[in-house]
């Protein structure tokens, strides 16, 4: 019976790689050097009548989540600042390994990061607050019940969206992002 579950795990997970690639190869996308696929089009259009969605160039979808200290924060209340959105956890190792550059990120560039926890993969709030404090993070740490992640349809974490200040997606990264990724995407924003 294991085999059949795991048999059928690998299928759809091949089956979503196969409709991931047909559907990304519309945007201009790079492989970074831990083999993620990252995605930008810096050329893209600047319009009111940006559709929403999830590709480069499409205005961001809308959402408001809680942070830790239990206000409501969404996204376009942004509007007008260069955001970086991150969804992890707390038990992923690459999630780990981006954290420091991350908040090293947000002290030195006018960055807005919303970083948004997949809470429904949580054992309780106090991992993230324990988390949030033994990494010093001073960015927004938000709250999600797995609603945005779904909306955003988060598969691999962490996956990073940079989001330029109309509202419009101008890089996708899935997988850890380094410092010096931090910034080229930033610089892809206007």
């Amino acid at each position: 019976m294991k085999k059949y579950i795991i048999l059928a795990v690998l299928i759809v997970m091949f089956g979503w790689a196969v409709y991931d690639f047909v559907q990304s190869n519309e945007t201009n996308q790079e492989q970074d050097d831990s083999g993620f696929m990252i995605s930008s089009e810096p050329n893209a259009e600047n319009t009111e009548e940006s559709k929403v969605g999830l590709d480069i160039g499409s205005k961001a979808p809308d959402f408001e989540l809680e942070n830790l200290q239990g206000e409501t924060v969404k996204l376009s209340d942004y509007r007008g600042q260069k955001v970086m959105i991150n969804f992890w956890a707390t038990w992923c190792p690459p999630c780990r390994a981006e954290m420091p550059d991350m908040q090293k990120f947000y002290e030195e560039k006018e960055v807005v990061i919303l970083a948004v926890d997949m809470f429904e993969t949580e054992q309780n709030l106090d991992n993230v607050k324990n988390f949030k404090n033994d990494f010093n993070l001073t960015f927004p740490i938000l709250i999600d019940e797995g609603d945005v992640s779904t909306e955003y349809q988060i598969l691999p974490i962490p996956t990073s969206y940079f989001v330029d200040s109309k509202g419009i997606i101008r890089h996708k990264s899935m997988g850890a992002m380094n410092y010096e990724q931090m910034i080229q995407a930033y610089e892809k924003m206007d």
